[in-house]
């Protein structure tokens, strides 16, 4: 095994993870799914089955990663954010053929309890505030928070604040 995994974590078998990922305590990888090298999935992070994490990416504890998920290289998943895959999910209604593409470009960093709905694309670089809601698409480079989330400044590939609205 040329990846780190935690005694308390489970990686399906069919799961891909690459060289010198970090899985800590209490994670689930499910089979299908693809996580690239260099990664840190920090304490109780789940990974679906359709889910596809780039190389360089950092998930902090209590992340959950749902199929139709793509997080490109070098991104930052803050404590407890949450991605959804199902705009109008019901209990007593299957709907997994509904699912709808969110993606994460290269360099974004999602902060602390940040919401992403389903159906977006957060753009390269783009910051994105903690406790916002994002429910459209984010440009690269921006600086966005809010419920719902809106475009609020421009942030550096450093994540240095370069223009912000007050």
């Amino acid at each position: 095994m040329s990846y780190f995994k935690h005694e308390s974590s489970y990686v399906d078998e069919g799961a891909e993870v690459g060289e010198g990922t970090k899985i800590w305590h209490f994670c689930h990888v499910m089979s299908g799914a693809k996580i690239g090298k260099n990664c840190s999935l920090g304490q109780n992070v789940n990974v679906g089955g359709k889910a596809i994490i780039g190389d360089g990416v950092k998930i902090q504890n209590n992340v959950s990663v749902y199929d139709n998920v793509v997080i490109e290289n070098d991104v930052f998943c803050g404590p407890s954010c949450v991605f959804t895959n199902v705009i109008n999910p019901r209990a007593f209604v299957e709907r997994k053929h509904e699912y709808k593409q969110t993606v994460i470009k290269k360099g974004a960093s999602i902060g602390a309890n940040a919401t992403i709905v389903c159906g977006v694309t957060v753009g390269e670089y783009a910051l994105i505030g903690a406790g916002s809601v994002v429910t459209k698409d984010v440009p690269a480079y921006a600086l966005v928070y809010g419920s719902p989330a809106r475009v609020r400044g421009k942030v550096d590939k450093e994540g240095n604040i370069l223009e912000r609205e007050l």
